[in-house]
């Protein structure tokens, strides 16, 4: 199944937290990576008042995982670079989101798909939008179409980092 991640980091060293998650999530069989965006800087949505801003990116990827096990490998991937849930929308070291699985659709408050927000995020639609053309988010549209609507102010590509394919 075609699945779309969304990465985000906005505490230490953002990038290479960034690339050592890919690096790392995509270590293990099950899960094939196909391509990922360029790196955006972004501002903060919703969380406390005076958060650093974010560097976000989306990966492509294929996987063979059930849905619930994916977000399993997904967690435990970020409480190995540090992740510490405290508030919502708090400050992070990494943060990785679930966008599709598949055409999977799930209201479980544990694992909804499609991500319930990704249809009002900048920071995620933008940098889809640029590596997947005619991306579809189930239930909601063209990630294109989806855009539209959106305010994209506060998101910025740097085009100084690269994100590198796993090994």
């Amino acid at each position: 199944m075609k699945t779309v991640l969304a990465f985000g980091s906005n505490l230490g060293h953002r990038f290479q937290t960034l690339q050592g998650a890919i690096d790392s999530l995509f270590d293990a069989p099950g899960l094939d990576f196909v391509t990922a965006s360029p790196v955006y800087e972004t501002e903060p949505v919703g969380g406390p008042a005076g958060q650093e801003p974010y560097l976000n990116a989306i990966v492509i990827a294929e996987t063979t995982l059930a849905p619930r096990t994916l977000l399993e490998r997904v967690q435990s991937e970020e409480a190995a670079f540090g992740r510490v849930r405290r508030e919502r929308w708090g400050p992070r070291t990494i943060d990785i989101d679930l966008i599709t699985v598949g055409d999977v659709i799930s209201d479980d408050p544990e694992l909804t798909l499609p991500h319930p927000r990704a249809h009002e995020r900048a920071f995620v639609l933008v940098p889809w939008l640029q590596i997947d053309p005619d991306g579809v988010l189930p239930g909601r549209g063209r990630v294109a179409d989806l855009l539209v609507g959106v305010d994209q102010s506060g998101v910025s590509l740097r085009d100084d980092l690269k994100l590198q394919r796993p090994d």
